[in-house]
């Protein structure tokens, strides 16, 4: 994998991230890290970063319908009783 790198856990759960990786990816101080804690790992993103994952892993998805679809299957379900 590209860029890994080793980091450890300060005394009040600090952590520094290699000056090669900050410059990498762009991130200065004050940048707004985001932690995401999956079943497979501790993930950092920036909020750019996120965002463009999540926007990719929505492509092509139809929200509005499938909202609609959900409705209309639990209100015949409520008309039912």
């Amino acid at each position: 994998m590209d860029g890994t790198s080793s980091v450890i856990v300060g005394e009040r759960g600090r952590l520094v991230l290699p000056a090669s990786t900050r410059a990498r990816r762009g991130i200065e101080a004050g940048t707004t890290l985001v932690l995401l804690d999956t079943e497979e790992g501790i993930v950092l993103f920036t909020r750019e970063q996120l965002r463009d994952r999540v926007r990719r892993g929505l492509q092509g998805a139809h929200l509005v319908e499938s909202l609609l679809t959900d409705r209309r299957q639990a209100a015949a379900i409520e008309d039912q009783r």
